[in-house]
């Protein structure tokens, strides 16, 4: 007999290679019939996964995310084996689950495949899915996997075979489908019920450029179909809410072939947007001692080959650039701390100098692949709202819970609610990514961990998540449609000061090392307009969008009013504009909506008699009637409360 530990403590005794499928069982049948995966103690199993000793057992359903995890990898399976039945002869890449759903990517070897194949696999899924076809774990040597895959003519999995070790591999069948595939899946495919295959992409044989190129082909199932139903509204919403096409439709920013993929441009009113973003964290920052500080686009190859960067990140960078001096490089900024721990080098300190807060809006660029680009949430040129404080290790708590304050303020302020912070750590098993000794790793993750505990921060722990040169806070916002976003991030390292070997004259006048904390509130200007375009549907914050008021006169005889009073509002640093189309104002009004303009004071005869203006706020369609300054001081008002300042003008 074994004892199985269950995550209420209780303790039950199941016969020596009991399944966690059985264990479920002799709970309930209910719970059997719900239960998709298992963790015993640390590994997430299949439900015929035999436990051969005492264990901690979890029993995993659709709630969990590892339950998910294994409903969608299956479903990649049969996929798979739908295509195969339809296409016969393709080849097969990876298949795994995502976080919304699964992908696969395939080589049709030339046969055709579009968004019109896709009711013919889903049909095919279906028959396959109700046929309820168990998945069979089989251990097998590497000779045999090759042998395998090698006699189907599968070069891809031979491939993937090649740089795994004998005694490792598995294969999983379901029906007449063979994988490779380390699991786990589902018993069977009975709990697969809603089907819907999304789209397809391009995807280069394992991320290189220069390799084949095969078909992704994602999709996503579900144990109910009104769970399929919600998801697709949920897209929808998402389609409209998708920050390229806002960027687009409301003039902020665009990409160019001729500029280069993945390098955004910004227009008069992205840029706009983008400055009184910046200008709203200088103020922050200022009034808690942070000093700006500018810094080149490029650096000499030995600045990030000091910082570890060139190592860390050689690969990912755009090629080094050559100068005339034979030898000489340089790298276009992958990074601003390099840079920031040269501008603490620059002059001797004190131990009453510190803390030391240096803060720059500095754009950097990574080599992000072609395949990877999106938007603006994934580029290779972006600024990042980047600042590093330099302190002794006794300011460390302090200065680390002063930076949560700044986060936490921002988030309320462009109305984050949800989020979660997560406390980053390096992998213990796996140590040679990382640079520094054990005994400052230590030191920093348990300042991270008291910090959010003294901050009562809600907190989740991922460990191998950490920067290479040390742990960090990370903070999960989730959007107005409940995607998660990993924005602000706080970091702690006691390794560069060491790489760069700074340091401070204590009191005991002896040379130390300051302690240096990473931080970025925003991540990157580019993401976090991204999330917020995305969070807002474009209806940005009254003091934050581009353009507050939009002046609609009824006809042109009351654009000179228009034009008045439009000189009033920018007076009191209210931002507006004047639409003097030659069109009925019916047609303003709706174009003034789809431009998500917050306000619309619509002027004629009696509102220019009256010093008067008609206010339509946006979405509502109610009008009310006031003078012009009783208008700059509603706005003013709004202004003071979405920004947290006490009293109204």
């Amino acid at each position: 007999m074994i004892k199985i530990t269950l995550p209420d403590s209780s303790v039950k005794e199941f016969v020596q290679g009991s399944t966690p499928y059985e264990v479920a069982l002799s709970i309930s049948e209910g719970l059997a019939r719900a239960v998709l995966a298992a963790r015993v103690d640390e590994k997430v199993v299949g439900l015929d996964f035999p436990i051969q000793q005492d264990a901690r057992l979890q029993l995993l359903t659709w709630n969990d995310p590892e339950g998910k995890a294994t409903f969608w990898h299956t479903s990649a399976h049969l996929m798979a084996a739908a295509i195969e039945d339809l296409y016969p002869g393709v080849k097969f890449g990876i298949g795994p689950s995502i976080e919304n759903g699964f992908y696969y990517d395939i080589d049709f070897m030339g046969q055709p495949i579009s968004s019109d194949d896709f009711p013919a696999i889903e049909a095919k899924m279906k028959e396959l899915a109700e046929q309820k076809i168990k998945l069979e774990r089989q251990e097998v040597s590497k000779k045999e996997a090759l042998d395998y895959f090698t006699k189907k003519g599968d070069n891809y999995k031979v491939e993937l075979i090649n740089d795994l070790e004998d005694g490792t591999i598995t294969f999983y069948h379901s029906g007449k489908f063979t994988d490779l595939c380390r699991g786990p899946h589902l018993y069977n495919t009975a709990a697969i019920k809603a089907i819907k295959l999304l789209n397809t992409a391009g995807a280069y044989w394992r991320g290189d450029e220069k390799r084949e190129q095969l078909t992704r082909i994602y999709g996503i199932t579900f144990p109910k179909k009104k769970e399929l139903d919600d998801y697709l509204v949920f897209l929808e919403e998402a389609k409209k809410r998708d920050h390229r096409k806002l960027g687009k439709d409301l003039e902020l920013f665009f990409f160019s072939r001729k500029v280069g993929a993945g390098l955004p441009i910004w227009l008069p009113k992205g840029t706009a947007l983008r400055k009184r973003l910046e200008n709203f964290l200088t103020e922050v920052q200022a009034a808690h001692g942070y000093q700006q500080v500018m810094c080149p686009h490029i650096g000499h190859v030995d600045l990030y080959k000091t910082s570890g960067h060139y190592q860390k990140y050689g690969a990912d960078s755009f090629r080094p650039i050559t100068t005339p001096q034979e030898g000489e490089e340089f790298f276009l900024k992958p990074m601003n701390c390099p840079h920031h721990c040269e501008i603490y080098a620059s002059k001797p300190r004190s131990y009453r100098d510190l803390p030391v807060r240096v803060a720059e809006f500095g754009t950097v660029y990574r080599y992000e692949q072609s395949g990877e680009l999106h938007g603006l949430t994934r580029v290779r040129g972006f600024t990042q709202d980047d600042a590093h404080l330099f302190c002794t290790p006794e300011q460390l708590k302090t200065e680390f819970c002063k930076v949560i304050d700044i986060i936490l303020y921002i988030f309320k302020t462009l109305n984050f609610k949800d989020y979660v912070a997560q406390v980053s750590l390096r992998d213990p098993d796996n140590k040679e990514k990382y640079i520094g000794s054990d005994e400052n790793w230590q030191k920093a993750e348990q300042a991270i961990i008291e910090a959010a505990a003294e901050k009562g921060l809600q907190t989740i722990v991922e460990t191998g998540e950490a920067a290479f040169y040390g742990p960090k806070l990370d903070f999960m916002v989730k959007d107005a449609l409940g995607r998660q976003w990993q924005l602000g991030t706080v970091q702690v390292d006691y390794n560069l000061p060491e790489r760069f070997e700074l340091e401070y004259v204590d009191a005991d006048q002896q040379r130390r090392r300051p302690v240096m904390i990473h931080r970025a509130p925003f991540g990157s200007m580019e993401r976090f307009v991204a999330v917020l375009l995305e969070h807002t549907a474009g209806n940005f914050p009254l003091w934050l969008t581009p353009e507050q008021v939009i002046i609609l006169p009824i006809s042109e005889k009351f654009i000179p009013y228009a034009h008045l009073l439009q000189k009033t509002l920018t007076n009191n640093d209210i931002r507006a504009t004047i639409d003097e189309r030659n069109e009925k104002t019916g047609r303003k009004i709706r174009d003034a909506e789809m431009n998500k303009f917050p306000y619309m004071l619509i002027v004629g005869e009696k509102e220019e008699q009256n010093h008067s203006v008609s206010v339509r706020e946006h979405g509502t369609g109610d009008t009310s009637v006031m003078t012009d300054m009783e208008f700059v001081t509603l706005v003013k008002n709004k202004i003071n409360q979405e920004l947290g300042k006490d009293g109204n003008v």
